[in-house]
């Protein structure tokens, strides 16, 4: 079974950068795909960002575009989001998952991110 851990999350200023870790345990090679997707208070969980294991294929919600960056070592079972200008919107918990058999199955635990105007 895939175990996934997020860290990273914290208080920062508008405009400012975070940059969270999930690390994957467990047997990965059975994944496929591993996303970010972030919740905030009263609001549906909502996709940020994918990147597959082989081949590196990236999508990204428009909300993001431009500013957050997602990246992996395979070596490392770790996947990265980079995020840059920050804005108080962007507060929320943010969760990663393992997409498996063609649905996100997996899910770590979430990092909370609070953005301050």
């Amino acid at each position: 079974q895939v175990q996934l851990v997020e860290s990273g999350g914290g208080l920062v200023q508008a405009g400012g950068s975070l940059r969270l870790t999930c690390a994957a345990s467990g047997r990965t090679s059975n994944t496929y795909r591993m996303g970010w997707f972030r919740q905030a208070p009263g609001k549906e969980r909502d996709f940020i960002a994918s990147i597959t294991w082989g081949g590196g294929i990236i999508y990204y919600a428009d909300s993001v575009k431009g500013r957050f960056t997602i990246s992996k070592n395979t070596a490392k079972n770790t996947v990265y989001l980079q995020m840059n200008s920050l804005k108080p919107e962007d507060t929320a918990v943010y969760y990663c998952a393992a997409e498996k058999s063609g649905s996100y199955q997996l899910w770590g635990q979430g990092t909370q991110v609070t953005v301050s105007s």
